[in-house]
């Protein structure tokens, strides 16, 4: 027998943080921040329900915040394993965890208590860090083993499959939103028997690619029309990369006007950097566009604007313009001056391309608020808001049903973590309804016994 722990994404979309306990061997999967209003929410300060000094080893599915924004403060709690991921996700978490060192110590001077850790931390996080290829299998001293699976959301997001006394346990982690314009699709499964799944868009459907290809062309030409400025939340994994591709097609391709594209995010840039040094980890068209000749994240009138003078400066360019910038939920970052600047402007456009959490300002500008306060102002929304669903990099409802069904034959038991509680729970009834497997939505802090 073994036991799963629920201590983060149970009931919610961020915090993920996940333990399979059996025979003597601990094994965590993510540990991430919770997110809201503040890219370190308060609970964040919180110590850890469990002792990390039992935890063997952590699995980190990829390098978004919500899975990895708490490792550092794990090992400031007595963590002593070793942490496991592909290349690309060690990478562009040491790029995280270091800008996320100056978010939570201006963060934690406003609210007047310690940063959540230091740079220290972030050092001996990464020289515990291990990275492995997909399919590589990692034995523990208890017979289990574990291996990385592509999960197709991010660049070198990964499933982690645990496999015991001839039994199968899968953790999804995100789950990417295929066919993606980077990512290979999501990897098949086979033979498992205990499945721990995210839900985030679990009672909803995006857009296909070629619907949102259409709609994201016809926002900028409605743009340009009006002489606006549009502006793009952008995470800075994946959702900047996936819009330089497209914007890229569409310019080269005289589909859309040339007209100045900035991308004003240092951490987005040198993301950009990761992808552009990690070819093998992109789709087979992709990696043929590259062959050819096609430099996918560079075309005409694009800046990448590193410094803060270049960022400022964007305010003189003449429209029309795109601006992409973090942070994507609008809860920090650069995208907070431009939006600033353009969100009073009825000509200009402000485009949603991804999740958007409860209780953030992007959030409240998807749900349609006429005003907002950035840097204790208030500013109007004047500016058109647009959100395309179809950029997610994550599965709809529908991929994700596919997804479980195609395990129906062998599986005892899906988990549901990863969704905001009405988009698990409708999930969850989903797959009791259409595939007939027994799917629960664990609470945070549950812990259930498997036969595993």
């Amino acid at each position: 027998m073994a036991k799963l722990k629920f201590y983060g994404a149970a009931g919610e979309v961020t915090g993920s943080n996940h333990i399979l306990e059996g025979d003597g061997v601990s094994i965590m999967i993510d540990c991430g921040f919770f997110q809201g209003v503040k890219v370190c929410d308060d609970k964040n300060n919180e110590k850890f329900p469990y002792d990390p000094s039992t935890i063997d080893a952590l699995f980190v599915t990829h390098a978004h915040l919500d899975h990895v924004g708490r490792i550092p403060k794990l090992f400031n709690e007595g963590f002593k394993g070793k942490i496991y991921s592909t290349p690309p996700t060690r990478e562009i978490a040491r790029l995280m965890l270091d800008d996320t060192l100056r978010v939570i110590a201006r963060e934690a001077k406003a609210d007047g208590h310690e940063p959540l850790y230091h740079e220290d931390a972030v050092q001996k996080a990464l020289a515990h860090w291990e990275t492995v290829p997909y399919g590589k299998e990692i034995l523990f001293k208890n017979g289990m083993s574990a291996r990385l699976r592509d999960a197709g959301h991010i660049l070198g997001s990964a499933m982690v499959e645990i496999a015991r006394n001839g039994k199968k346990l899968a953790f999804s982690g995100d789950l990417g939103n295929s066919p993606s314009p980077l990512m290979p699709d999501t990897e098949h499964l086979s033979d498992v028997d205990y499945l721990v799944i995210e839900a985030v868009y679990g009672d909803r459907a995006h857009e296909n690619i070629n619907e949102r290809t259409n709609h994201l062309k016809q926002v900028i030409e409605e743009t340009i029309a009006r002489d606006g400025t549009l502006m793009i939340p952008a995470f800075s994994i994946e959702r900047t990369q996936d819009l330089l591709l497209e914007l890229n097609e569409m310019i080269e391709g005289k589909q859309v006007p040339e007209i100045p594209v900035f991308v004003d995010s240092p951490l987005a840039i040198k993301v950009t950097k990761v992808f552009s040094d990690s070819k093998s980890y992109f789709n087979k068209t992709v990696q043929d566009d590259i062959r050819s000749g096609d430099d996918i994240f560079k075309f005409p009138k694009l800046r990448f604007t590193e410094r803060s003078q270049d960022s400022i400066a964007i305010k003189s360019v003449p429209n029309p313009k795109i601006i992409m910038a973090g942070s994507g939920m609008s809860n920090g970052g650069r995208i907070l001056h431009h939006e600033k600047n353009y969100l009073p402007d009825p000509k200009s456009t402000l485009l949603l391309v991804g999740y958007q959490a409860v209780g953030t300002m992007g959030r409240l500008l998807q749900e349609g608020i006429k005003s907002v306060r950035i840097f204790d102002e208030d500013i109007p929304v004047r500016a058109k808001v647009i959100t395309i669903e179809g950029y997610s990099a994550h599965k709809d409802m529908n991929a994700l049903l596919e997804f479980v069904g195609t395990m129906q034959d062998s599986l005892k038991k899906v988990f549901v973590v990863h969704a905001e509680l009405g988009a698990g729970l409708f999930f969850a009834q989903r797959v009791r309804d259409y595939v007939g497997v027994d799917t629960v939505m664990p609470k945070a802090g549950e812990e259930i016994e498997i036969d595993f």
